[in-house]
């Protein structure tokens, strides 16, 4: 339920289980974060991470977060492979972003959305923690006040606010989501992995 495509550098990582608005399994986590530690050791250009149908993840699937799923360490390892890859990463996120599916693209060096897409993580009124890393990524990216918005209040967030807080940094109609991605990539596709990384880590520090 997760497809891989290499073309020029840039690895994308698909996810695809529409039918079930793209919710994680613990397996779809383990082969994301598989991927992503091999995009780091491969030598990958670019990472992008998107999804299919209308939905980029609806967060984890309910019934694996019955038998544990929410405070599985996978989500953490995900995320922090994703944040410590060395080249540049990018969330096109072609639909709704909820729950902890919002950490692998706070993980991200940007985020793309498109028009229709809502942004919420309803860890309070569902008794879970968000994870350890996703707070102070969310908070870096739109401040406290507005991370207690989506953390604390509940709220779900359109992409056009999404855009002014800072959470996405653009958003793009569905049929360019990709190609809008690819060529942002552009120019790590021709520096070299390590011009790349001390830009990044300049960026990042």
């Amino acid at each position: 339920m997760i497809s891989l495509t290499v073309e020029g550098g840039i690895w994308t990582a698909t996810i695809n289980r529409p039918e079930k608005a793209n919710s994680l399994t613990g397996a779809m986590l383990r082969d994301l974060a598989e991927i992503v530690e091999r995009a780091g050791r491969e030598g990958a250009r670019c990472l992008v991470l998107t999804g299919t149908g209308r939905v980029f993840s609806a967060g984890a699937d309910l019934d694996e977060v019955r038998a544990g799923l929410a405070t599985d360490p996978v989500w953490e390892r995900l995320s922090g492979a994703i944040a410590a890859l060395p080249c540049l990463t990018i969330a096109a996120l072609n639909g709704t972003l909820a729950g902890g599916a919002m950490g692998m693209a706070l993980a991200c060096d940007l985020r793309l959305a498109v028009p229709g897409a809502k942004f919420f993580y309803p860890v309070m009124k569902l008794g879970f923690l968000p994870q350890p890393s996703d707070v102070p990524r969310l908070v870096g990216l739109v401040g406290a006040s507005r991370a207690a918005m989506i953390l604390m209040a509940g709220q779900k967030v359109e992409a056009t606010e999404a855009l002014v807080w800072g959470l996405v940094d653009r958003v793009v109609e569905p049929d360019v989501l990709l190609p809008t991605s690819h060529a942002l990539a552009a120019d790590s596709g021709v520096a070299t992995p390590d011009h790349a990384r001390a830009i990044k880590r300049m960026v990042w520090q």
